[in-house]
Protein backbone atom coordinates (compact mmCIF):
# COMPACT_ATOMS: atom_id res chain seq x y z
CA UNK A 1 0.00 0.00 0.00
CA UNK A 2 1.52 3.44 -0.76
CA UNK A 3 1.09 6.09 1.91
CA UNK A 4 1.00 9.55 1.95
CA UNK A 5 4.16 11.39 2.27
CA UNK A 6 3.28 14.85 2.01
CA UNK A 7 0.53 17.20 2.82
CA UNK A 8 -0.64 20.10 1.03
CA UNK A 9 -1.36 23.22 3.90
CA UNK A 10 -1.62 26.99 2.37
CA UNK A 11 0.73 29.05 3.81
CA UNK A 12 1.76 32.61 3.54
CA UNK A 13 4.87 33.37 1.31
CA UNK A 14 6.67 36.61 2.30
CA UNK A 15 9.03 38.49 -0.37
CA UNK A 16 10.32 41.84 0.34
CA UNK A 17 7.13 44.27 1.21
CA UNK A 18 4.66 41.78 -0.79
CA UNK A 19 3.15 38.29 0.79
CA UNK A 20 0.75 35.68 -0.74
CA UNK A 21 -1.07 32.82 0.12
CA UNK A 22 -0.04 29.60 -1.89
CA UNK A 23 -0.44 25.86 -1.71
CA UNK A 24 2.72 24.30 0.35
CA UNK A 25 3.87 20.74 0.15
CA UNK A 26 4.80 19.62 3.53
CA UNK A 27 6.60 16.23 4.73
CA UNK A 28 4.52 13.84 6.84
CA UNK A 29 5.85 12.32 9.84
CA UNK A 30 4.57 9.61 11.81
CA UNK A 31 5.41 7.28 14.67
CA UNK A 32 6.25 3.91 13.48
CA UNK A 33 6.67 1.10 16.50
CA UNK A 34 9.25 -1.68 15.73
CA UNK A 35 8.87 -5.65 16.72
CA UNK A 36 10.75 -8.53 17.09
CA UNK A 37 9.44 -11.47 16.90
CA UNK A 38 6.16 -9.66 18.47
CA UNK A 39 8.75 -7.91 20.71
CA UNK A 40 8.71 -4.21 21.22
CA UNK A 41 11.41 -2.95 20.04
CA UNK A 42 11.49 1.44 19.60
CA UNK A 43 9.17 3.78 18.19
CA UNK A 44 10.63 6.14 15.63
CA UNK A 45 9.43 9.45 14.57
CA UNK A 46 9.37 8.23 10.50
CA UNK A 47 8.33 9.03 7.22
CA UNK A 48 6.42 6.40 6.03
CA UNK A 49 7.32 4.74 3.12
CA UNK A 50 9.71 1.64 2.83
CA UNK A 51 8.67 0.79 6.34
CA UNK A 52 9.71 -2.92 5.89
CA UNK A 53 13.45 -1.56 5.35
CA UNK A 54 13.20 0.57 8.20
CA UNK A 55 12.55 -2.29 10.86
CA UNK A 56 15.08 -4.31 9.03
CA UNK A 57 17.52 -2.17 9.17
CA UNK A 58 17.20 -0.77 12.52
CA UNK A 59 17.22 -4.24 14.04
CA UNK A 60 20.32 -5.06 12.32
CA UNK A 61 22.28 -1.86 12.95
CA UNK A 62 21.88 -2.42 16.88
CA UNK A 63 22.67 -6.39 16.99
CA UNK A 64 19.36 -7.41 17.74
CA UNK A 65 18.91 -9.92 15.02
CA UNK A 66 22.36 -11.70 16.49
CA UNK A 67 23.32 -13.39 13.16
CA UNK A 68 20.29 -14.86 12.60
CA UNK A 69 18.21 -14.54 9.11
CA UNK A 70 14.65 -12.86 8.54
CA UNK A 71 12.17 -15.13 7.61
CA UNK A 72 9.69 -12.19 7.30
CA UNK A 73 8.21 -8.79 7.78
CA UNK A 74 4.61 -7.46 8.24
CA UNK A 75 2.43 -5.00 9.72
CA UNK A 76 0.80 -5.24 13.24
CA UNK A 77 1.93 -8.92 15.04
CA UNK A 78 -1.65 -9.30 16.47
CA UNK A 79 -4.05 -7.34 14.72
CA UNK A 80 -4.70 -5.59 11.59
CA UNK A 81 -2.59 -3.22 9.98
CA UNK A 82 -5.55 -0.73 9.04
CA UNK A 83 -6.75 -0.86 12.71
CA UNK A 84 -2.56 0.10 13.46
CA UNK A 85 -2.37 2.96 10.56
CA UNK A 86 0.15 0.75 9.97
CA UNK A 87 2.02 2.11 11.90
CA UNK A 88 3.41 -1.33 13.89
CA UNK A 89 6.07 -3.04 12.29
CA UNK A 90 7.03 -6.81 13.00
CA UNK A 91 10.41 -8.39 11.98
CA UNK A 92 10.31 -12.35 12.32
CA UNK A 93 13.15 -14.76 12.93
CA UNK A 94 10.98 -17.21 13.84
CA UNK A 95 11.88 -16.50 17.43
CA UNK A 96 15.29 -17.26 17.30
CA UNK A 97 16.75 -13.55 17.79
CA UNK A 98 17.16 -12.66 21.38
CA UNK A 99 14.11 -11.06 23.44
CA UNK A 100 15.51 -6.87 22.72
CA UNK A 101 15.25 -4.71 25.26
CA UNK A 102 13.04 -1.84 24.12
CA UNK A 103 13.92 1.56 23.84
CA UNK A 104 12.20 3.82 26.33
CA UNK A 105 10.42 6.61 24.51
CA UNK A 106 10.58 7.69 20.99
CA UNK A 107 13.61 7.74 19.12
CA UNK A 108 14.78 10.49 16.73
CA UNK A 109 17.15 12.31 14.75
CA UNK A 110 19.18 12.86 17.54
CA UNK A 111 19.17 10.06 19.40
CA UNK A 112 21.74 7.29 20.24
CA UNK A 113 24.52 6.24 22.43
CA UNK A 114 27.85 7.88 23.17
CA UNK A 115 30.86 7.55 24.87
CA UNK A 116 33.78 5.91 24.79
CA UNK A 117 31.45 2.53 26.41
CA UNK A 118 29.75 3.13 23.57
CA UNK A 119 32.90 2.27 21.46
CA UNK A 120 33.74 -0.31 23.43
CA UNK A 121 30.45 -2.16 23.71
CA UNK A 122 30.73 -2.18 19.77
CA UNK A 123 34.41 -3.47 19.44
CA UNK A 124 32.78 -6.42 21.62
CA UNK A 125 30.15 -6.81 18.74
CA UNK A 126 31.52 -5.85 15.78
CA UNK A 127 35.29 -6.72 14.38
CA UNK A 128 36.78 -4.25 12.46
CA UNK A 129 36.80 -4.27 8.79
CA UNK A 130 39.60 -5.94 7.26
CA UNK A 131 41.28 -4.47 3.82
CA UNK A 132 40.78 -7.28 2.04
CA UNK A 133 36.69 -7.39 2.97
CA UNK A 134 36.24 -3.92 1.34
CA UNK A 135 36.68 -2.29 -1.78
CA UNK A 136 38.70 1.35 -1.61
CA UNK A 137 36.42 4.26 -3.16
CA UNK A 138 38.68 6.32 -5.06
CA UNK A 139 38.36 10.35 -4.07
CA UNK A 140 37.13 11.13 -7.82
CA UNK A 141 34.21 8.88 -6.59
CA UNK A 142 33.79 10.33 -3.28
CA UNK A 143 33.73 13.76 -4.73
CA UNK A 144 30.90 12.83 -7.31
CA UNK A 145 28.44 11.07 -5.09
CA UNK A 146 26.61 14.12 -3.43
CA UNK A 147 25.65 15.73 -6.38
CA UNK A 148 24.03 12.41 -7.78
CA UNK A 149 22.34 11.69 -5.01
CA UNK A 150 20.97 15.18 -4.73
CA UNK A 151 19.57 14.12 -8.30
CA UNK A 152 17.73 11.58 -6.70
CA UNK A 153 16.08 13.04 -3.50
CA UNK A 154 12.52 13.78 -5.27
CA UNK A 155 11.00 14.16 -1.57
CA UNK A 156 13.77 17.00 -0.11
CA UNK A 157 13.26 18.49 -4.03
CA UNK A 158 9.32 19.03 -3.22
CA UNK A 159 9.76 19.73 0.69
CA UNK A 160 12.88 20.58 1.50
CA UNK A 161 12.49 18.76 5.29
CA UNK A 162 14.38 15.39 4.66
CA UNK A 163 17.27 13.38 5.13
CA UNK A 164 18.80 11.08 2.74
CA UNK A 165 21.25 8.18 2.53
CA UNK A 166 22.62 6.02 -0.39
CA UNK A 167 24.81 2.79 -1.18
CA UNK A 168 27.02 3.56 -3.89
CA UNK A 169 29.44 1.06 -6.11
CA UNK A 170 33.18 1.74 -6.61
CA UNK A 171 32.51 2.83 -10.21
CA UNK A 172 30.12 5.75 -8.60
CA UNK A 173 26.96 4.35 -9.34
CA UNK A 174 24.29 5.07 -7.04
CA UNK A 175 22.43 1.73 -5.36
CA UNK A 176 19.64 2.65 -3.54
CA UNK A 177 18.57 5.99 -2.12
CA UNK A 178 16.27 6.41 0.61
CA UNK A 179 14.64 9.93 1.91
CA UNK A 180 13.14 10.64 5.56
CA UNK A 181 12.92 12.90 8.29
CA UNK A 182 15.26 11.08 10.30
CA UNK A 183 19.33 10.83 9.61
CA UNK A 184 18.92 7.48 11.09
CA UNK A 185 15.71 5.97 9.66
CA UNK A 186 17.15 6.93 6.07
CA UNK A 187 20.63 4.84 6.74
CA UNK A 188 18.44 2.24 8.18
CA UNK A 189 16.19 1.91 5.15
CA UNK A 190 19.16 1.49 3.14
CA UNK A 191 20.79 -0.87 5.22
CA UNK A 192 17.13 -2.75 5.32
CA UNK A 193 17.09 -3.04 1.82
CA UNK A 194 20.28 -4.31 1.27
CA UNK A 195 20.10 -6.90 3.89
CA UNK A 196 16.56 -8.16 2.65
CA UNK A 197 18.47 -8.23 -1.06
CA UNK A 198 21.17 -10.61 0.68
CA UNK A 199 24.06 -8.29 -0.32
CA UNK A 200 25.47 -7.50 3.69
CA UNK A 201 27.91 -6.97 4.36
CA UNK A 202 28.16 -4.50 2.34
CA UNK A 203 31.99 -4.52 1.44
CA UNK A 204 31.92 -3.33 -1.61
CA UNK A 205 29.61 -0.41 -1.34
CA UNK A 206 29.94 2.99 0.06
CA UNK A 207 27.44 4.28 2.01
CA UNK A 208 26.33 8.51 1.63
CA UNK A 209 24.61 10.63 4.40
CA UNK A 210 23.11 13.77 4.57
CA UNK A 211 23.60 16.32 7.25
CA UNK A 212 26.34 15.38 9.80
CA UNK A 213 28.22 12.28 10.57
CA UNK A 214 27.34 11.24 14.11
CA UNK A 215 28.64 8.19 16.35
CA UNK A 216 25.21 6.73 14.84
CA UNK A 217 25.91 7.04 11.54
CA UNK A 218 29.56 5.27 11.53
CA UNK A 219 28.04 2.67 14.08
CA UNK A 220 24.76 1.50 11.42
CA UNK A 221 28.16 1.75 8.21
CA UNK A 222 30.30 -0.01 10.42
CA UNK A 223 27.46 -2.86 11.06
CA UNK A 224 26.73 -3.39 7.67
CA UNK A 225 30.25 -3.37 6.81
CA UNK A 226 30.39 -0.38 4.55
CA UNK A 227 34.17 0.13 3.87
CA UNK A 228 33.23 4.25 3.27
CA UNK A 229 31.04 6.73 4.71
CA UNK A 230 30.70 10.00 3.26
CA UNK A 231 28.76 13.02 4.77
CA UNK A 232 28.25 16.57 3.63
CA UNK A 233 28.70 18.26 6.74
CA UNK A 234 31.28 17.29 9.55
CA UNK A 235 31.70 14.25 11.75
CA UNK A 236 31.59 14.55 15.56
CA UNK A 237 34.71 13.95 17.63
CA UNK A 238 32.91 10.12 19.13
CA UNK A 239 32.17 9.35 15.11
CA UNK A 240 35.94 10.05 14.25
CA UNK A 241 37.31 7.96 17.46
CA UNK A 242 34.61 5.41 16.25
CA UNK A 243 35.84 5.12 12.67
CA UNK A 244 38.95 4.68 13.68
CA UNK A 245 38.47 1.66 15.38
CA UNK A 246 36.61 -0.08 12.96
CA UNK A 247 38.98 0.46 9.87
CA UNK A 248 36.23 3.06 7.83
CA UNK A 249 37.02 5.54 5.45
CA UNK A 250 35.51 8.73 7.25
CA UNK A 251 34.72 11.85 4.78
CA UNK A 252 33.22 15.07 5.72
CA UNK A 253 32.21 18.12 3.80
CA UNK A 254 32.22 16.48 0.75
CA UNK A 255 30.37 19.09 -1.79
CA UNK A 256 32.06 19.83 -4.80
CA UNK A 257 35.56 19.48 -5.78
CA UNK A 258 36.28 19.23 -1.61
CA UNK A 259 36.22 17.06 1.31
CA UNK A 260 37.98 16.28 4.05
CA UNK A 261 39.11 12.74 5.48
CA UNK A 262 39.09 12.44 8.89
CA UNK A 263 39.60 8.85 9.22
CA UNK A 264 42.13 7.60 8.46
CA UNK A 265 44.16 10.32 9.26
Amino acid sequence: MARKRTDTVLVVKIDGDRDRRVPDQLVVEEPMTIQLDGNVVATTMRTPGHDYELAVGFCHGDGLLAGFAVTGVRYCANGSAVDSSFNVVTVETGGRAPVPTPRLGNTSSSCGVCGSQSIDDLSARLAPLESGSVVRISLSVVLSIPDVVLGDQALFNETGAVHAAAAFDAAGNVLVVREDVGRHNAVDKVVGHLLLDKKLPAGDLGLFVSGRASFEMVQKAWAAGFGTLISVSAPTALAVQTAKRAGLVLYGFARGPQAVRYSPG
